[in-house]
């Protein structure tokens, strides 16, 4: 991850037109020229002006390309035609295995900017109402009065706002607490201008996040759910070559496995309605149960810097913006993970049956996404820092050992039935104990028995219980 926030460069660093040489102040203007100054303030202005929600997310597409840059060549029309007839053969490959229909409209080869453009709309629904209780704190902590004490650096005068004395205090309401009240009419900006600085930062970390994830994933569903839209298929040919690197499987073979992925994925998800809206809810009932350790934040506030953007950065990555995790949140993360498990396996068991006398390094294909599933990445950490979620499911595993025991006893069929009301998915506990939940009468089984079916794209009931 880049020390710098923001997009701006380490000071001295070669290449860098925005960046000073030695001396520079934090952001590296140190030694640069007045035509050069002029543009970076302008830039630091617009990052300021966003007005788009908690999420700076011009920022943060901004960042996440610079992160993602550098090894990130253009696709050219032979690999588009690749991945094309790869997604193609995929699709009938796995026709026999699943009752689900095929469900690829399309087929793309992204470059990694690519995904970070498709795929960017997705993500800030899934981090927004995360982000805007956060940043909601954080604001209100530094509105509230901890500005007056930031690092000694002399309160908000500190921050270079006129007007305000080093000693302000400002309480919850916006007045000082041990001096005169402060006018109404410098409250209300000051309190706008803490959530674009809040923005701002979320942004800068997010951006980074995103490209770092760029540099990992391989597809539009490598996270669990397609980023990009349903029936809109795609790999990404540098992050393909990149997992396939010393498992001696021919490239060609790599890229046919992860559209197996990849069409089964699509296919999950177009045939199960209610599926995305569960992902979404599950998200949704997590941040309403955010609560912020604002004493964490007042004592993190209170020894950085304001003119150093390296100690915000250090703050953030530190766990500054972590919420705590209460119960009612640890409840839904484990509804989160344990959905995401079962996604995955289910996805498992069909790529593994479509691949089997078909590929010869399907076997060694298979593990590799597994330890990759459950040891996770850079990317996943740093979101986990930031929001506290974990994208990738621990228990993949024992997902696809049951929904594997499922069709040897019931089919393809009959496993792919048990998506077809939220209640008659397996629960966290039956993960523990697969052979237990297969071998349950046949009406626990019966959509017959449930009261009603799910909305099609909505908050559904816990599954986890």
């Amino acid at each position: 991850m880049s020390e710098i926030p923001f997009g701006f460069g380490k000071p001295g660093d070669p290449g860098d037109p925005g960046s000073g040489g030695p001396g520079a102040g934090g952001m590296g203007f140190g030694d640069l020229g007045g035509a050069d100054i002029s543009s970076a303030l302008h830039r630091f202005a617009d990052m300021l002006s966003w007005q788009g929600g908690p999420v700076n997310w011009d920022l943060a597409k901004d960042v996440a390309r610079q992160a993602a840059a550098g090894d990130d060549p253009s696709i050219g029309p032979a690999e588009r035609s690749a991945v094309a007839d790869a997604i193609r053969l995929a699709e009938l490959w796995i026709d026999p295995t699943t009752s689900f229909p095929a469900a690829t409209t399309s087929a793309s080869a992204w470059s990694r900017a690519e995904w970070i453009e498709a795929t960017l709309p997705t993500w800030t629904e899934l981090v927004e109402p995360v982000a805007s209780k956060v940043v909601e704190a954080f604001s209100g902590e530094l509105t509230g009065g901890l500005a007056a004490g930031l690092g000694g650096a002399g309160g908000l005068a500190g921050f270079g706002l006129p007007g305000f004395p080093p000693s302000v205090d400002l309480d919850s309401d916006g007045h000082d607490s041990e001096s005169p009240g402060l006018p109404p009419d410098m409250a209300g900006p000051l309190l706008s201008m803490m959530r674009q600085m809040g923005g701002v930062m979320f942004g800068g970390q997010v951006g980074q996040a995103l490209g770092t994830l760029a540099r990992e994933v391989v597809s539009s569903t490598d996270v669990g759910l397609p980023l990009a839209g349903v029936g809109h298929a795609a790999l990404i040919p540098a992050g393909i070559a990149a997992f396939g690197e010393g498992l001696g499987v021919a490239p060609d073979e790599v890229r046919l496995f992860l559209a197996l992925r990849e069409a089964a994925c699509h296919r999950l998800f177009a045939a199960v309605p209610w599926l995305r809206g569960r992902l979404v809810a599950a998200l949704d009932d997590y941040s309403r149960g955010i609560t912020v350790d604002t004493s964490r934040m007042q004592e993190a506030l209170g020894s950085i810097d304001p003119t150093n953007p390296q100690a915000l950065q250090d703050a953030l990555t530190g766990g500054l913006f972590e919420p705590e995790n209460t119960p009612a949140q640890q409840a839904a993360l484990t509804r989160l993970e344990t959905l995401l498990a079962l996604i995955e396996g289910w996805v498992d068991d069909v790529v593994a049956q479509a691949a089997e006398g078909r590929l010869a390094g399907a076997s060694a294909l298979r593990e590799t996404v597994r330890r990759r599933r459950a040891l996770g990445g850079p990317a996943e950490q740093t979101f986990g820092t930031l929001v506290g979620l974990q994208l990738r499911p621990r228990r993949m595993r024992e997902a696809s050992q049951l929904w594997q025991l499922l069709r040897e006893s019931r089919g393809a069929e009959g496993r792919d039935a048990l998506w077809e009301h939220p209640d008659l998915l397996p629960t966290v506990d039956d993960l523990d104990d697969p052979a237990g939940f297969v071998n349950r009468r046949d009406s626990d089984f019966d959509l017959r028995t449930l009261n009603d079916t799910p909305p099609s794209d909505g908050p559904a009931s816990d599954t986890s219980d």
